[in-house]
């Protein structure tokens, strides 16, 4: 068998080099006969499913640390409520005013350990000078500067308590046993944003902990993008996304190698930072990825690429035979590939009996 192939692809040499001037010097001539007892067969070359189509669904959501929620502090009740949804605040404006009876509490143990904080630094001072003088013992300056320590560090941590309470160091600073404690916290911005979802009403009571607002900055949005699997030899950081029917704009910042297992699904994510004001957290849009204008990708089976050297070609059918193209490959699957060629699209290429082609095509080049 192998004897009657190259016997055939001889003849065919043979045979072919008549043709070359009605042909291009590169192409190789074959009629229909001699394809067919060459096992010559040919197939329409395929567009690569994931550019014919580049509208991707997509979700709009806020970027990771430009989200905060505002909760309660405390337990308490809910008396005022001073912005809604949709609402732009700044940062350190108030939101809501919460009444807590256990504040009431933690005042009091501030206030009682500023007392002890008091009583120590003068202990300390005197136990200083008795020292200078002789009066006291070594030991007994130790103990009173240790009491000072332990006094200093409880003050501390009541400090500390109030503030994860929700009152501000100027609150605090203010808190004295003749002006009296307030039961009442006003909660205030954490950032510059809008808010995005009220979580509670005026005259609720909440929970330590419980949400009350989401806060989000808008400037900047992300595009979580789901894109067919076979795209990713394809998407790379840094290429242009666009929102066409919206009229925003950014770039892929992301390409998460995390398949979605339900669909089998590329995870991308784009950072909008034009026509953000036209976008809302949540909304689902369709999004196009700038992959290139020059590069155009075909899918073709791996039995129609042949190797030469450093290159790689395919044979595209012509009138009189094939015509050798080079290509770029980019990715391979299973039994196809994915190629950028120069090519329209609508040729039909040979996908079996490349070996006797290539036999052909060298013999042409050398003579």
């Amino acid at each position: 068998m192998s004897k009657m192939l190259s016997f055939a692809v001889v003849s065919f040499m043979i045979y072919g080099t008549l043709f070359v001037g009605n042909a291009q010097a590169a192409d190789v001539v074959m009629t229909s006969a001699q394809q067919q007892n060459l096992g010559v067969s040919v197939a329409p070359i395929g567009k690569n499913s994931f550019f014919n189509s580049r509208n991707f669904p997509a979700e709009i959501v806020v970027p990771v640390g430009q989200e905060r929620v505002v909760s309660a502090p405390q337990s308490g009740l809910i008396d005022q409520l001073y912005v809604a949804a949709g609402q732009s605040v700044k940062k350190g404006q108030p939101v809501a005013h919460l009444n807590s009876p256990d504040l009431l509490t933690l005042q009091r143990d501030y206030l009682q350990a500023a007392t002890q904080h008091r009583l120590a630094t003068k202990s300390l001072a005197r136990d200083t000078e008795l020292l200078k003088d002789g009066i006291i013992p070594q030991r007994r300056y130790l103990e009173t500067e240790g009491m000072h320590d332990e006094a200093g560090a409880a003050l501390a941590q009541r400090k500390q308590t109030l503030r994860l309470a929700g009152m501000s160091d100027a609150a605090i600073s203010k808190l004295r046993p003749e002006t009296g404690m307030s039961s009442g916290i006003t909660l205030t911005s954490p950032i510059d944003g809008q808010v995005l979802e009220q979580m509670v009403t005026t005259g609720q009571r909440v929970d330590m902990a419980m949400p009350l607002y989401r806060i989000g900055n808008l400037n900047r949005l992300w595009l979580e993008i789901h894109a067919p699997l076979e795209g990713l030899p394809f998407v790379k950081v840094g290429m242009p996304v666009n929102v066409p029917k919206l009229q925003a704009s950014g770039k892929l910042i992301a390409v998460i190698r995390n398949v979605n297992k339900a669909d089998q699904t590329l995870h991308l994510r784009a950072e909008i930072t034009s026509g953000t004001e036209k976008l809302s957290p949540g909304q689902f849009v369709e999004a196009v990825i700038g992959l290139g204008g020059e590069a155009q990708y075909f899918s073709v089976p791996k039995s129609a690429l042949s190797r030469q050297g450093a290159e790689t070609i395919i044979f595209v059918q012509i009138k009189n035979g094939f015509s050798p193209v080079k290509v770029k490959v980019i990715s391979e699957q299973g039994a196809d590939a994915v190629v950028d060629a120069k090519l329209k699209g609508n040729e039909k290429i040979a996908i079996t009996g490349i070996s006797a082609i290539k036999g052909a095509w060298l013999g042409l080049g050398g003579e």
